[in-house]
C-alpha cells in the first residue's frame, strides 16, 4: 500500500539501501512504535517499518517507556512475543497492522476504534478484533457486477460481483458482531440460514442520492468514484441517528472530505447539485439508462448514445445488440425489481429439492445478499457442489433441463460447462432468468457448480459482499497470492521482478474459515459480511 502522492514524491527513488528522507510533518509524527514480528513476513515488516519512519514515527526494538503504540497481526502473535502482565500495564494503544496499511493507503490516519487488539480475547479469538472492517479497499476478488460485453472473456477473476455490487447499492455492515462462532467443516445447505440484516437506515435522504450516483459513475466507466459511494452507503445506513450536519460523520470510514461536503449539502438543501447536473445532462442520462441493461457496459452504452438513441424504446430495433442484451432490454423492469426474502427462500428450497432428485447429496446454497441476511435481493446467486468431489460433473446440464421443464428457468443468458472436460478449473456456469412459481415476473439467477476442492472459494466470492471480496483479494496479494473464486494461487514473478500471472495450482483449503484463517482475516458469519 502507498500513501498519497504528496508523501511519496518526497521519498527517494534510488538504491534500496539509501537512507530514506523523513517527513517531519508526516502523519505518524509523535508515534513511538514497537512492531511485533511474530506472524509477519520479514519483508512485510521491513516495509511497514520504513513507511512509519518516513512519515515521522520512531520505531523501538523493545517495549521501552517511550513506546505509545504496539502493532501486531493478532492477539495470539502479540502474546507470544510480549508478556501479558506488561501489556496489561501498558498505557498506549495496541493495534492491528491493518491500521498502518489503511492509513498509508488513504494518506491519513484512520480511526483506531476498529483495529484495537483485546488481549483478553485470547490467542485463538481474533474475531473480536474488527481489524480491517472499516478499511477501504482497491482491488476486487470479483469485479463490480457487470457482465462483460464479450462473454467469452468472462474469466475467473473478472466476474461480475453477483454477491452484490454498486449497481444494487445494497447496504453494508459497519461493525462486527460479538459472539461469532466458526462454521461447521462442511454443513448441509439447509442449515446455512443467515440471520437477517436490518440496519437502522435513518438517512435514506442521503443513501438514495448516493445510490443514484453509483449508477451514474458506473455507466460512465468511472468505477473508482462509483465504488467510493458504494462504500459510504453502509456506513451511513448503519448510523443510529439522523444526520443533521457533516460534522457528525467526520472520521467515519469511507467518508472523506468530498463526501462530507455532499452530505452537508443534502442535509441543508434536501438535494445534491452534482446529481441534478447529471440528471439534466442528456448524454449522462441516456448512458446511465442504457448501462442498466443486463450485459451492456459503458462502451456499448456510449455507442448507442452516439447512434442517436435516447430511450429504451429507441433500442427495440437495434440490430447490434446481442441476444443476451435483447433479453436484458425486454425484461428491463422485471430485472430491476427486487425479490422479497421469503420468495428467495422458497425458490432456494425448490432448487434444493429438485437437485436432490437428480443427484442425491448435492449441496445447493443461495449466496449473495440472501445469504448475508438482506430483506430483499437483486438476483439469486446459487452455488453448487457435491461432497464426493466427482458427482458434480455433468450435473448442471441435467439441472437446467429439469428446471426448464418445470418452467422455472425461462430465458438463457450464459451457459458454459467445463467440469467434464476439466477446463476453466472445472466450473460450470449458467446465467439466466427465472420466475417464482405462479408468476411471470422475471428474476435474474446465476448457477455456479464448483468441484468440492475449490467450493470454499466460490462460496466466499458469490456470497460477497464486494467490499469484503476486495479486501480479501488485497490481503492475498500482500502475502504473494492471487485470489479468485476458483482458488488461492501463489503469484509468479515476471522476468522484470514484477508480479506476473498466478500459478496453476491452488492451495487446498476446504472451508471458508480456512481461507479466512490463512489470510489472517477475522472470521465473519455470512450476515456479518455486509461490510
Amino acid at each position: 500500500m502507498a500513501p498519497k502522492a504528496s508523501h511519496k514524491d518526497k521519498w527517494p527513488q534510488g538504491r534500496a539501501k539509501a537512507k530514506p528522507l523523513i517527513d517531519p510533518d508526516g502523519m505518524f509524527t509523535g508515534m513511538v512504535v514497537l512492531l511485533v514480528a511474530n506472524g509477519v513476513q520479514s519483508r512485510r515488516l521491513e516495509i511497514w517499518k520504513q513507511k512509519l519512519v518516513q512519515l515521522g514515527a520512531t520505531v523501538e526494538d523493545y517495549l521501552s517507556k517511550k513506546v505509545n503504540y504496539i502493532f501486531a497481526m493478532n492477539p495470539e502473535a502479540l502474546l507470544k512475543q510480549l508478556d501479558r502482565q506488561r501489556l496489561e500495564s501498558f498505557k498506549g494503544r495496541v493495534l492491528l497492522y491493518q491500521w498502518v496499511e489503511e492509513s498509508l493507503r488513504l494518506g491519513e490516519k484512520v480511526s483506531e476504534d476498529s483495529y484495537r487488539i483485546d488481549i483478553n480475547s485470547g490467542g485463538d479469538d481474533r474475531n473480536k478484533s474488527q481489524s480491517a472492517k472499516d478499511s477501504e479497499e482497491p482491488s476486487p476478488l470479483k469485479k463490480v457486477r457487470h457482465i462483460p460485453e464479450d462473454v467469452e472473456g468472462f474469466k475467473a477473476d473478472s466476474k461480475g460481483d453477483s454477491a452484490d455490487s454498486p449497481r444494487n447499492s445494497d447496504s453494508l455492515d459497519y461493525s462486527l458482531s460479538p459472539g461469532r462462532t466458526s462454521p461447521k467443516p462442511f454443513s448441509s445447505p439447509n442449515t446455512d440460514l443467515s440471520l437477517e440484516y436490518n440496519p437502522p437506515d435513518l438517512n435514506r435522504n442521503i443513501t438514495e442520492i448516493f445510490g443514484k450516483l453509483i449508477n451514474v459513475y458506473r455507466a460512465l466507466g468511472d468505477d473508482r468514484r462509483s465504488f467510493s459511494y458504494y462504500k459510504a452507503i453502509p456506513v451511513i445506513e448503519k448510523l443510529p441517528f439522523k444526520i443533521e450536519s457533516a460534522e457528525q460523520v467526520k472520521g467515519l470510514p469511507g467518508i472523506g472530505k468530498s463526501l462530507q461536503d455532499h452530505i452537508q449539502e443534502i442535509v441543508t438543501t434536501g438535494k445534491l447539485s452534482k446529481l441534478e447536473h447529471f440528471e439534466t445532462d442528456e448524454k449522462v442520462r441516456a448512458i446511465t439508462l442504457f448501462g442498466e441493461i443486463w450485459g451492456v457496459g459503458p462502451a456499448t452504452a456510449l455507442k448507442l448514445y452516439e447512434k442517436g438513441y435516447r430511450t429504451l424504446d429507441d433500442l427495440k430495433n437495434e440490430d447490434s445488440l446481442t441476444n443476451s442484451q435483447k433479453i436484458g432490454l425486454k425484461y428491463f423492469e422485471d430485472i430491476r425489481t427486487r425479490i422479497p426474502r421469503n420468495e428467495v427462500q422458497e425458490m432456494e428450497g425448490l432448487l434444493q429439492k429438485t437437485g436432490e432428485e437428480i443427484l442425491p447429496g448435492v449441496l445447493i446454497l443461495c449466496g449473495g445478499s440472501y445469504r448475508r441476511g438482506k430483506a430483499s435481493c437483486g438476483d439469486m446467486d446459487i452455488v453448487v457442489t457435491h461432497p464426493d468431489g466427482k458427482s458434480h460433473k455433468g450435473f448442471l446440464s441435467q439441472f437446467v433441463k429439469r428446471l426448464k421443464d418445470m418452467k422455472f428457468l425461462r430465458e438463457d443468458l450464459v451457459f458454459t460447462t467445463h467440469s467434464e472436460q476439466g477446463t476453466d478449473s472445472g466450473v460450470d456456469t449458467y446465467f439466466g432468468l427465472c420466475t417464482y412459481p405462479g408468476q411471470e415476473l422475471r428474476h435474474r439467477i446465476d448457477l455456479k457448480v464448483y468441484p468440492r476442492d475449490i467450493y470454499a472459494f466460490g462460496l466466499i466470492a458469490w456470497t460477497g459482499n464486494d467490499v469484503l471480496n476486495r479486501r480479501l483479494r488485497l490481503l492475498a496479494e500482500s502475502k504473494g497470492f492471487r485470489l479468485d473464486d476458483t482458488g488461492l494461487f501463489p503469484a509468479t514473478q515476471s522476468s522484470g521482478g514484477k508480479r506476473g500471472t498466478r500459478a496453476t495450482a491452488s492451495l487446498k483449503l476446504q472451508t471458508e474459515k480456512e481461507v479466512f484463517d490463512f489470510l489472517g482475516f477475522p472470521w465473519l458469519e455470512p450476515h456479518e459480511r455486509n461490510l
